[in-house]
């Protein structure tokens, strides 16, 4: 489902989300979900529960939304009352061309591609966990078949950059956009490239100071108060802080977590909206209200918890009684920090973290029900880990 609304329109059917189900991203996320649950918890029970529903949303990215000749996940609206967008950004005009042009459907969304790709390695794991080593082969395949091909058809060179989405006849839509800091959290984008994407998303056309803005300053159809194109997105941002982790850079995910932080304390009781405008803090000395922003919003609430969370390096492995602590770090103004009540599996853990004259962090086991292991590691990981 990508949105429901009740009222007077909805009651009228004038309005599709009664509820509406146009959401391209939806199926490969939950996939995921289910991935990142099975890895927390160490159990295949909901995994086992829901194994037709699995199938059929595999089968749905494999089967019903691909052109021909194509390993994509597309959208295109096929119903007089559906958005013309079908991604997270689902304004009409979020997903154009450098020209300015909106993108012709079908439209293939960088960020999308990665969720597909994580979904199928998070799933062939289950597959494989579960004993049945012919589809979690399957997937695997797939899923780096899938990473080589969008290394090749979404990167532009020129640009030193992926296209926000390919469009009708694979034509790169090739803008500078946060969409692919988000494909950088999937793990798809090529290790050699990862350090380019980053540069882009941390100059200051996309990081205005408070957060990293949905679309470049530099192009056509840039606008610090237009939904998707050039405002900035909390959860987008928690998103991108922790593909940023993901492949090494440390400091350019605190910056983004010091941004957010700094733009909540600007916002009644300190909750975020689910965006702001995209004004810089050279232009406003706070963040600009977007006019029509649900404040408070729950994806806006997660998204300083997940990229805590992803700063500290929190990696369940349940499966194997271990939690990793992969490389900690936290932002300048923290010096300590305890998480409580960490579940993984059966077992329950609170850690301290403290930061070092040298800088480093350190974590500890305050305390400990169940056995459960816990390793920390300070060395940095590859993007595959």
């Amino acid at each position: 489902m990508h949105e429901l609304r009740r009222g007077e329109l909805a009651n009228l059917n004038e309005i599709p989300q009664t509820p509406y189900y146009g959401s391209v991203d939806s199926t490969p996320l939950f996939l995921i979900l289910v991935g990142e649950h099975a890895n927390w918890t160490g159990d295949l029970s909901l995994f086992r529960d829901i194994k037709t529903n699995i199938e059929q949303a595999l089968d749905w990215i494999d089967n019903c939304c691909h052109e021909v000749n194509s390993r994509y996940l597309f959208y295109s609206r096929k119903s007089s009352k559906g958005l013309g967008n079908q991604g997270w950004k689902d304004s009409g005009d979020s997903i154009m061309n450098a020209d300015g042009s909106l993108a012709e459907p079908p439209i293939a969304l960088v960020e999308v591609q990665g969720y597909v790709y994580r979904a199928k390695l998070l799933i062939a794991d289950l597959y494989a966990r579960a004993g049945e080593d012919l589809p979690a082969a399957r997937l695997r395949h797939e899923a780096e078949d899938l990473k080589s091909q969008f290394n090749r058809d979404f990167w532009i060179d020129e640009k030193q950059f992926y296209a926000i989405a390919l469009q009708t006849e694979n034509r790169p839509a090739a803008v500078v956009s946060s969409n692919s800091g988000q494909a950088l959290w999937t793990g798809i984008i090529e290790g050699s490239r990862a350090a380019a994407v980053v540069r882009q998303l941390t100059s200051d056309d996309m990081f205005c100071g408070w957060g990293i803005r949905t679309l470049s300053l530099k192009e056509r159809r840039f606008n610090p108060i237009g939904y998707h194109l050039g405002t900035v997105w909390p959860h987008d941002n928690s998103i991108i802080a922790a593909g940023f982790r993901r492949y090494g850079f440390d400091g350019d995910a605190v910056n983004v977590l010091n941004g957010i932080v700094k733009a909540a304390e600007d916002f009644e009781h300190h909750r975020l909206p689910e965006v702001f405008a995209g004004f810089s803090q050279s232009q406003f000395s706070q963040p600009v209200r977007y006019p029509v922003a649900c404040h408070p919003q729950a994806w806006a609430a997660g998204s300083i918890p997940f990229m805590v969370s992803s700063l500290l390096g929190l990696s369940a492995d349940a499966f194997n009684g271990r939690l990793r602590v992969i490389r900690p770090v936290l932002p300048t103004s923290v010096s300590d920090l305890e998480f409580r009540r960490i579940q993984i599996g059966d077992c329950t853990l609170d850690l301290s973290f403290h930061r070092t004259r040298d800088g480093s962090v350190t974590a500890k086991v305050v305390n400990r029900v169940g056995n459960i292991e816990v390793e920390v590691e300070p060395e940095p990981q590859s993007e595959a880990a």
